[in-house]
């Protein structure tokens, strides 16, 4: 960001950029914690995330109304402007990023009462790609890199081809022993939030290019989800 002839005005927009970037660091966590928690089995784990979610919700009100001061007060123009309304907008993934992985930890919660199921490790395994690709836009936020963040994007598809594996492999489980499909149907859950999460990372770098470049995506993003077109057939019979 330039320097203003108006000091105050560059300390609240970098207490801007500050503010999203903690709310980043706090959901990337809590998206390592939830996994952790459901590979561990630690439901106690999955309460402190679940619990911290609430200071995620705080950070994005904060966000909105530093925006919406700054809005009202200094009326921005330019790249100002472009930060102001692209923070309203990363706040608001971010935001949703901590819901899904305190849906992961509720979930975890759930499965460390029931029998260990097979499936949990093709979870950790997407979920791997999906915190990879949070970190690198928080990495880009906080150095304003248009071509990070598009390396972002364009590992979207991958998120969604690494979805539709395991939700093929649950389905089988599931088919295959009728005790399964307690469990698998929780991992079938955790798998779509973390395919949500991937996709709001996503977002979050489409507006880092908005921020930088002052340009929207020019193609629509790469996907290959195919869930809702999947057929597995049931097991052979003896």
């Amino acid at each position: 960001m330039a320097d203003h002839i108006v000091k105050s005005y560059d300390e609240q927009l970098t207490r801007l950029r500050d503010t999203l970037l903690r709310i980043g660091g706090i959901v990337e966590t809590a998206l390592a914690e939830a996994i952790g928690a459901l590979m561990r089995r630690d439901a106690a784990l999955a309460s402190e995330v679940v619990r911290r979610d609430a200071e995620v919700d705080a950070l994005h009100r904060s966000v909105e109304d530093q925006a919406v001061r700054l809005l009202a007060l200094r009326q921005p123009m330019a790249n100002d402007l472009r930060m102001i309304v692209g923070a309203i907008r990363i706040a608001l993934d971010l935001e949703r990023v901590g819901d899904y992985a305190a849906n992961i930890a509720k979930r975890a919660m759930v499965l460390s009462q029931l029998p260990p199921v097979v499936g949990v490790g093709s979870i950790q395994r997407m979920s791997r790609i999906v915190q990879e690709m949070l970190k690198d836009t928080l990495d880009a936020l906080g150095a304003n890199d248009a071509a990070k963040a598009h390396s972002v994007w364009e590992r979207d598809e991958q998120v969604d081809e690494a979805y539709n594996a395991v939700f093929r492999s649950l389905l089988t489980y599931m088919m295959e022993d009728p005790r399964n499909i307690t469990p698998c149907a929780h991992l079938l859950f955790v798998a779509k939030n973390i395919e949500r999460i991937g996709d709001h990372a996503t977002n979050v770098a489409e507006t880092i290019r908005f921020i930088v470049l002052g340009e929207e995506a020019e193609a629509d993003r790469p996907k290959g989800d195919e869930s809702a077109f999947a057929i597995v057939e049931p097991p052979a019979g003896p």
